[in-house]
C-alpha cells in the first residue's frame, strides 16, 4: 500500500511542503463554490475548467456565478487559489474532486459525456495517495461501474494505491439559508478506507457529514431527492390543471391545504420544471433502472404532466388573446423570467425553452425580459429583449409571467396595457389572469 496521504492528520499537518491540497474539475455553479470554501477552511487549492473564458474571469478576479461576488474571487486569488485549461495543474493534488455538469443530449437522454471525459482527465494526472471525490449527479453504481474502471486503467487501484469516494453535490442556487457548510454533506466510498478518507477531507468543509452504505446508496440518495420534488411538482400541476377545468381556485387549495402542520408539504404549479436537477436526475434513474427491467411508473406519469405544462401555457396564452380580440399568429407575446429560478441567470432546462417553441408554433411574435439573462436563444434563434419591466406591460397584446424575480414582485400590473398570465401565482391585478 502506498503512504496516505489523505487522511485528517495528514491535512492538518502538511505545512509548506504542499503545493496543492485541493483540485476542482469543474467550476460551474457546484465546483467554485466548493473551491472557494476549500479556500476559506485554509485548504491550498487549484481549479481545472475546460472554458478559457471562465479560466480568464476567474484569474482576472471576475465571477461568473451570482452567489459568489467578485470580493469572493478577490479573497480566494489572495489565499493562493488559481484556475486553468491546463489539466497538468491537477498533478499532485492531494485531493480531486470532479464537480462537472451530467446533463441532458437534445434527445433528452443522460448524458454522461462530461464526467467520462474528466475522469479520463484525472486519471492521466493521477499520482499514489490521491483522494478522488465525484460530485456530479448520476445513476446509483457509476462510481463502481464507469468511473472505478477509468481511474484504474493505467494500474493502480481503489483502496490500495488511491481512494475513490462519491458526495452528491447539494448546491442550491440563490439560496441563502442553507449553504454548501451548513447543508449536511453526504458521503460515501467504494472501500471503508475511501469513505474515511472522504469524511476528514469534507469535514473540514462542512458542519454536518452524513456517511453512506456505500456509493449506490449516496448516488441514490442524491436522485431520490429530486425525485420526490419531481413527483409533488407534477401532482400539484396535474390537480392545477383539473382545478382549472371544474372552477376550483387551485391557490386558494394550497393555501388552505398548507396550514396543515404535519403530514403535508406545499409544492406550487408553475409552466414546467427546469435547472441542473428536478428535471434531469429522475430521467438519469428512469434511463438506468429500464436497463435493468425496472420501470418507475410514477416518475413516467410525472414526466407526462411535466412535459405537458408548456404546451398548457400556450393554449392558456392562445385563448386570452383570443378573448382579447387578438390574432395568436400575430400577436406580440413577451415573456417575463426565462431563468429557471428566480433571482439567478441560469437557464438551464428552463421551461421558457418548450413554452417559447409552442407560441412561437402558434406564430406569436415573441419578446422577453429578464434583468438576469442578457441573451435569450431558442433553437439557434435569438428572442429579442425588452428593455425594461414596464416596456415589456405597455408594448405587448400578452405578457407570459414564467419566473418570480424580486423584480417582478413590486410591478404594477394594472398599468399592463394587455393581459398578464401569471404562471406562478404571485401577480395581483385587474388584468392578471392566474395559469
Amino acid at each position: 500500500m502506498t503512504e496516505d496521504r489523505t487522511g485528517k492528520d495528514a491535512y492538518e499537518n502538511m505545512g509548506e511542503h504542499v503545493l496543492t491540497e485541493v483540485a476542482v474539475v469543474g467550476l460551474g455553479y457546484v465546483g467554485l463554490p466548493l473551491a472557494r470554501r476549500a479556500c476559506e477552511a485554509g485548504l491550498a487549492t487549484v481549479g481545472y475548467d475546460i472554458g478559457a473564458d471562465v479560466v480568464e474571469g476567474l484569474n482576472g478576479g471576475r465571477s461568473h456565478i451570482e452567489d459568489i461576488r467578485a470580493e469572493d474571487i478577490g479573497a480566494m486569488r489572495a489565499a493562493g487559489f488559481r484556475a486553468s485549461t491546463d489539466p497538468g495543474i491537477l498533478t499532485g493534488a492531494h485531493t480531486v474532486v470532479v464537480c462537472v455538469p451530467t446533463g441532458l443530449t437534445p434527445a433528452g437522454e443522460p448524458d454522461l459525456g462530461p464526467l467520462v471525459s474528466a475522469v479520463r482527465t484525472v486519471a492521466r494526472h493521477l499520482e499514489p495517495g490521491t483522494l478522488v471525490c465525484v460530485e456530479s449527479t448520476s445513476h446509483p453504481g457509476t462510481t463502481e461501474e464507469i468511473v472505478r474502471p477509468l481511474l484504474e486503467a493505467h494500474g493502480m487501484r481503489v483502496g490500495e494505491d488511491f481512494h475513490l469516494a462519491y458526495s452528491p453535490e447539494r448546491i442550491d442556487p440563490g439560496n441563502r439559508s442553507y449553504t454548501l457548510r451548513t447543508t449536511p454533506k453526504i458521503v460515501s466510498g467504494c472501500t471503508e478506507l475511501c469513505a474515511k478518507h472522504a469524511t476528514a477531507f469534507y469535514e473540514q468543509l462542512v458542519d454536518e457529514v452524513v456517511v453512506a452504505a456505500g456509493t449506490r446508496e449516496a448516488e441514490m440518495a442524491k436522485i431520490l431527492e429530486n425525485a420526490y420534488r419531481y413527483v409533488n411538482i407534477a401532482l400539484v400541476d396535474e390537480a392545477a390543471l383539473y382545478c382549472d377545468r371544474v372552477g376550483i381556485d387551485i391557490w386558494d387549495v394550497l393555501r388552505c391545504a398548507d396550514t396543515k402542520p404535519f403530514g403535508f408539504s406545499a409544492f406550487r404549479p408553475g409552466p414546467g420544471v427546469g435547472g441542473h436537477c428536478i428535471p434531469v436526475d429522475p430521467r438519469y434513474l428512469m434511463t438506468r433502472a429500464a436497463e435493468q427491467g425496472f420501470t418507475f411508473r410514477t416518475l413516467g406519469a410525472a414526466r407526462a404532466v411535466l412535459d405537458a405544462m408548456p404546451e398548457h401555457v400556450a393554449g392558456r396564452a392562445r385563448d386570452l388573446l383570443v378573448a382579447a380580440g387578438k390574432d395568436p399568429a400575430r400577436a406580440r407575446v413577451t415573456l417575463l423570467g426565462v431563468a429557471y429560478k428566480a433571482d439567478i441567470s441560469d437557464t438551464r432546462e428552463s421551461p421558457a425553452y418548450p413554452v417559447a417553441r409552442a407560441l412561437g408554433a402558434l406564430g406569436a411574435r415573441l419578446s422577453y425580459h429578464d434583468p438576469y439573462v442578457g441573451r435569450f436563444e431558442v433553437d439557434g434563434v435569438s428572442v429579442p429583449r425588452q428593455r425594461s419591466r414596464e416596456e415589456a406591460l405597455a408594448g405587448s397584446d400578452l405578457v407570459v409571467l414564467l419566473q418570480e424575480h424580486s423584480e417582478y414582485r413590486s410591478a404594477d400590473w394594472d398599468a399592463a396595457d394587455c393581459p398578464v398570465l401569471d404562471t406562478r401565482g404571485t401577480a395581483e391585478g385587474r388584468r392578471v389572469v392566474r395559469l
